[in-house]
């Protein structure tokens, strides 16, 4: 399976006082990186209300491997996996430069429609752009 990619420098208001990333940035760019997937197939969180549905986050994970530093270039890697239910489970990578893996995550979205009632099962729209996203990520 191939990740979507973005990369992204570490800024000075990132770091914090042990001159490492603050551990809550990774949060934020799994979610640049989220969002930078999603949009290309039509479910970002905006393309996903407009469609009278919404995402929200019901489990985030992260494994914290390596520090991030100031100025460091890092790709924020991130992949779809396949669920059984109305979910979206994202699946992210932050590496550096060299490759090394810095931390990996995970995040889940339960699927409602914008009143916030919980769907059981993906809507057809909802279906045909995940399954474009699914077909693009397992392509060679």
């Amino acid at each position: 399976m191939k990740y979507d990619e973005i990369n992204i420098t570490v800024r000075f208001s990132e770091i914090d006082v042990y001159n490492v990333a603050w551990h809550g940035n990774y949060v934020n760019w799994m979610e640049m990186g989220r969002i930078a997937l999603a949009s290309r197939f039509g479910l970002d969180p905006f393309q996903l209300s407009e469609a009278g549905f919404m995402g929200p986050v019901i489990s985030l994970e992260i494994k914290y491997l390596r520090p991030a530093r100031y100025n460091d270039e890092l790709t924020v890697r991130t992949s779809l996996r396949d669920t059984t239910t109305a979910t979206l489970e994202f699946i992210s990578e932050i590496v550096d430069a060299s490759g090394t893996k810095l931390a990996t995550g995970r995040t889940v979205h339960a699927l409602t429609d914008n009143a916030g009632v919980l769907q059981y099962q993906l809507p057809p729209a909802i279906a045909e752009r995940v399954a474009s996203m699914r077909t693009w990520l397992e392509s060679p």
